[in-house]
């Protein structure tokens, strides 16, 4: 069974209601510049989130020192990194956090060259693959997924950018055993950062029937 991942959470009261949902995993975005960028306030409440729940903290070309400070102070159990951090930048978590799950994104598209994410393979527990964007992630769009073909390493990922409703089946056809989690986002939102309950509801009964 797929891992489910729910990303771009912001609001209080979503945040409960999606946690209920039972996910794998729960994002939280720290980068200034996206429409789901979680308050101060909202951010509190991720320490508080049931442990079964994977809290993931998205972060684009932060400091690393800032990094730290948030996974501390929030309780975080993983970080997505979705700019262009360096593999020392990942190891420096590693080695600082050993239970800390760190999830390498990359922006995909046709001419995407694979052996660059070599170096990472010692340093990220996870690769992410989203559709390339200058927003760095939530564009609503799918990249050519047939293009994964070209990965031959073993490292497990998370598939994501503009998955919906509408992709459940193409998705429990795909034959890789690499294919760790699916990432979900503004797809499946009202609007930025709140996020649509029921679809999810769907999603998760539409994934979990053969």
């Amino acid at each position: 069974m797929l891992k489910l991942k729910v990303c771009g959470m912001r609001l209080a009261a979503n945040i409960a209601a999606v946690a209920e949902l039972q996910p794998d995993y729960l994002g939280f975005i720290f980068y200034e510049k996206s429409p789901r960028l979680i308050s101060e306030v909202s951010a509190e409440l991720i320490k508080y989130i049931p442990s079964e729940i994977k809290t993931v903290g998205v972060f684009v070309n932060e400091e690393l020192e800032k990094v730290k400070e948030k996974v501390i102070l929030l309780k975080l159990k993983a970080v997505q990194l979705h700019g262009n951090e360096s593999p020392a930048f990942c190891e420096s978590l590693k080695s600082d956090f050993a239970s800390l799950e760190v999830i390498k994104s990359f922006g995909i598209d046709e001419d995407f060259d694979f052996s660059t994410l070599e170096p990472y393979l010692n340093v990220a527990d996870y690769f992410l693959f989203d559709t390339k964007t200058k927003a760095h992630g939530g564009s609503g769009k799918t990249f050519n997924w047939p293009i994964l073909a070209n990965y031959t390493y073993s490292k497990p990922y998370f598939l994501s950018g503009g998955i919906d409703l509408e992709h459940t089946t193409a998705i429990k056809n795909i034959q890789d055993e690499r294919l760790f989690a699916i990432d979900i986002n503004s797809r499946f939102e009202i609007e930025p950062g709140l996020k649509d309950v029921e679809q999810i509801k769907e999603f998760i009964k539409e994934m979990s029937t053969k």
